[in-house]
């Protein structure tokens, strides 16, 4: 008989469920984006949690369809019950899940293990990195629409523990990036056309300045600069690759200086922001240049964004270390 992990996962963008087999292989998915209406900037946590207990039910009818053994080889469900692991770490999005999977392991009487969706993007992204992490501790950059942080993260035997060096003061990278694209005409969230949208365009001068201090930065006054930009009639194109460098070059000088103060060179980088090709591009240009000696690792650009498959991995390994 096959046996399954159930992983789910409620935050600000998606509603994610996922199973894999005791390999780590997954088996049957879902992870709809939530709806966002033409010109909003995102959902209130109450419109988003709405969302989730609506769509969950009939997510879970999709996850038995593709897996029907599940109903028979599950053996224990994961959950992301809060944004980091730490005290204080809540937002009621996560709420949904919790409250699915806390009933199904009640009633089937299976393991349930809690973690944070912090955790499930490293997981997720350590799993599918495109390249391996060799080191028991690493530094890592969680980029997205609601966390932009640099954090030192060391594996335990169920998952991580992880340190919060600095961050961002203001806006976060995926905040600059749908703002920016809200107000270009794009769809929220807006990475992907973003993206696509700088793709088009050829060199440009356009440029903002980047704004760090020691392991801290802001994105305010980029996003600033940037709207005055589309105000005075810049190219679309132009002004999406001003983004997309403004992220990057903030990047580069913050992991710079961590790699110097802290000694340690590999880098994982995960969240919704880090599936930019040209982010990825460019700070391994800058950053694995021989003269700093960095070593980049980025997650599959399937799994950058929200997604169950990392709580999943979570849950596995909890699981496993029980057996």
């Amino acid at each position: 008989m096959m046996e399954y992990i159930l992983g789910v996962d409620t935050s600000n963008y998606r509603t994610s469920l996922c199973v894999i087999n005791t390999e780590g292989q997954i088996v049957a998915e879902e992870r709809p984006l939530l709806e966002v209406k033409r010109g909003e900037r995102g959902l209130q946590q109450s419109t988003a949690l709405f969302q989730h207990v609506q769509r969950l039910p009939q997510l879970m009818e999709s996850i038995h369809r593709q897996q029907p053994g599940l109903k028979v080889g599950l053996q224990a469900i994961a959950v992301s019950t809060r944004p980091r692991n730490q005290a204080g770490s809540y937002m009621p999005v996560f709420r949904a899940g919790e409250l699915v999977a806390r009933s199904l392991s009640t009633v089937l009487e299976l393991p349930l293990y809690e973690t944070s969706h912090q955790e499930g993007h490293l997981a997720a992204g350590e799993h599918t990195a495109d390249r391996p992490l060799t080191q028991e501790r690493w530094l890592a950059i969680h980029l997205s629409g609601g966390t932009s942080e640099l954090l030192m993260v060391e594996r335990t035997k169920n998952g991580y523990e992880v340190q919060c060096l600095g961050g961002t003061t203001d806006l976060h990278a995926g905040q600059l990036v749908d703002r920016i694209g809200v107000r270009l005409g794009l769809p929220f969230p807006a990475g992907p056309e973003l993206e696509r949208l700088a793709q088009q365009g050829g060199v440009t001068t356009l440029s903002v300045p980047s704004s760090v201090k020691e392991n801290q930065f802001s994105f305010s006054g980029a996003e600033t600069a940037l709207f005055r930009a589309i105000d005075r009639g810049e190219a679309p194109t132009a002004v999406a690759r001003a983004t997309e460098q403004v992220i990057a070059n903030t990047l580069e000088k913050v992991l710079r200086k961590a790699m110097e103060q802290f000694s340690v060179k590999e880098v994982l980088i995960v969240g919704g922001v880090a599936a930019n090709a040209y982010l990825r591009q460019r700070l391994r240009y800058r950053l694995e240049h021989p003269a700093v000696g960095g070593r980049l690792a980025f997650a599959d650009p399937c799994y950058s964004g929200d997604n169950a498959f990392g709580v999943a991995t979570i849950g596995l390994h909890s699981w496993q270390s029980e057996q």
